[in-house]
């Protein structure tokens, strides 16, 4: 779970996870924070292995652990915003995109790749595991949430 198939690749996991990956550990609680991203990057691996059992591309779960925290995020934080660089040309702008529309064009950007695993040679992506991770997430963040640390934060507020 902690190997990457690229400088890229570990680039994009790790700012999802400094962008996302506070605010669901302060929601879990350390140990649980740390019990669901295991979890995550396992049933990717499974996800993707059930979907493809002849595949012969290494299945590492580094983004599918990745991926189950941006699903918890949504179910967790629906309405946050996010604090993105935009490219333009030369033009560099920073702004905040809803949580769900960034999200969520990453998820439609696994649907619509589905299938189009790269060879191994190219650092290929498991994009089952993605969106499998992502039902995970989605269904379970709330029962990895810390019911007395989520009211704590919300008396903060």
């Amino acid at each position: 779970m902690f190997m990457h198939a690229s400088w890229s690749h570990i680039f994009g996991n790790m700012v999802f996870r400094w962008a996302l990956g506070r605010e669901i550990e302060d929601a879990m609680g350390p140990m649980r924070y740390l019990t669901f991203y295991f979890v995550g990057g396992t049933v990717a691996v499974l996800a993707q292995v059930i979907a493809d059992p002849t595949s012969t591309v290494p299945c590492l779960g580094a983004s599918g652990a990745i991926a189950s925290v941006m699903s918890a995020f949504l179910v967790t934080q629906p309405r946050d915003r996010i604090k993105v660089v935009l490219l333009f040309g030369f033009v560099v702008r920073i702004t905040l995109v809803p949580a769900v529309l960034l999200i969520g064009l990453w998820f439609r950007i696994q649907l619509v790749s589905l299938g189009a695993i790269a060879e191994a040679e190219a650092g290929g992506v498991a994009y089952l595991a993605h969106i499998g991770v992502m039902v995970f997430g989605s269904a379970t963040a709330r029962l990895f949430e810390d019911s007395h640390r989520f009211a704590r934060r919300r008396d903060e507020y």
